[in-house]
């Protein structure tokens, strides 16, 4: 099957308060289905949270700890010893591995309208394909691997029915998350964005008496509950959705991951980032907290296969320079375990 491939085509369609508007729109009619195999591969990114963020100076280090134990490690992951399930098995008898992703994160998972299936491209689809690759080398890649759209809210329940095997979806690494972390593969912050006219909004603490919009179940619905009072507080099932409500005026900020607001800047020229970073933060690949501890081990060992043979960097290069320049893939500490 030939797909007309593109990574840059579609952010200058998207430009506008319109334009991005009716992505959003787009998504939420097509939010739940279930996707079909993707073609495509490569690697992705990581490392100094204000890196590429226009007026950033410093970054407040709050450190995100791991579901399992809570240590404050995110490397704390499963190590191969401590892996005593047989959820891989489980995945090759299937012959699929089946992944949660999102489909409205321009760079990391979204629609590509110029494929011939309208198929979902980025850098966690990169990542995913990889993982899949990895667990089902002898099936065809077009038959390996399964996406199926969720939002942010649903990746801790759709992991625990069984439903799905992993979620690759910029899930960051915390305490608040009844999930199986895998090591990171990519280093972020929270960061604010409103439109360049807004006056007043300088960082987390003047977000005081503004209307804020966070997508539900996000590490940035939990930054801005000691800030922001409830009633000033918007919830929307995924982050995009808090695009739209600042286009339409109906909040003042969103406060996201500055990977996903480097995204969400890039699509329309209307908005900016307000003020430093103000988190530290990693993204992993999340599995059932219970029951899959040998495909977590095994997940670790292909994040570092994949930092070392340089897909991470091309994945990086592909999807993500342009936007959040200077990342690096995320190194192990020598004094880390496992």
């Amino acid at each position: 099957m030939t797909r007309k491939r593109t990574t840059g085509n579609a952010v200058g369609r998207l430009r506008g308060w319109g334009g991005v508007t009716g992505m959003a729109a787009a998504c939420a009619v097509t939010a739940s289905f279930t996707l079909l195999p993707l073609l495509l591969g490569g690697p992705g990114a990581a490392a100094d949270a204000s890196a590429g963020v226009p007026g950033t100076t410093a970054t407040t280090h709050v450190t995100q700890a791991r579901a399992a134990d809570c240590t404050t490690d995110p490397w704390a992951s499963v190590s191969p010893a401590d892996a005593a399930d047989d959820k891989v098995g489980e995945i090759r008898a299937r012959g699929q591995l089946i992944v949660g992703v999102d489909q409205n994160s321009l760079f990391w998972a979204s629609r590509d309208p110029e494929s011939e299936e309208n198929e979902i491209v980025g850098f966690d689809i990169d990542l995913a394909r990889a993982i899949a690759a990895d667990l089902l080398p002898d099936v065809a890649e077009e038959e390996r691997v399964v996406f199926r759209v969720i939002s942010t809210a649903d990746r801790e329940k759709m992991l625990e029915s069984g439903d799905i095997d992993l979620v690759v979806r910029t899930m960051s690494i915390n305490c608040e998350k009844n999930v199986s972390f895998s090591h990171p593969y990519f280093e972020a912050a929270q960061q604010i964005i409103a439109a360049k006219d807004t006056k007043g909004i300088d960082g987390l603490d003047s977000l005081t008496g503004k209307r804020v919009c966070t997508a539900d179940g996000s590490s940035a619905r939990t930054a801005v509950r000691a800030k922001v009072a409830e009633k000033d507080q918007v919830h929307v099932p995924n982050q995009l959705d808090c695009l739209a409500r600042l286009q339409l005026g109906e909040v003042d900020a969103v406060v996201t991951d500055d990977t996903l607001a480097a995204a969400q800047v890039a699509q329309d020229p209307a908005i900016e980032f307000k003020g430093a970073p103000f988190t530290e933060e990693y993204y992993g690949v999340a599995a059932r907290k219970q029951g899959a501890s040998d495909l977590v081990a095994r997940v670790n060992r292909v994040l570092a296969d994949y930092s070392r043979d340089g897909r991470w960097t091309d994945s990086y290069k592909k999807w993500l320079k342009e936007r959040l320049p200077g990342k690096k893939p995320p190194v192990k500490p020598a004094s880390g375990s496992n």
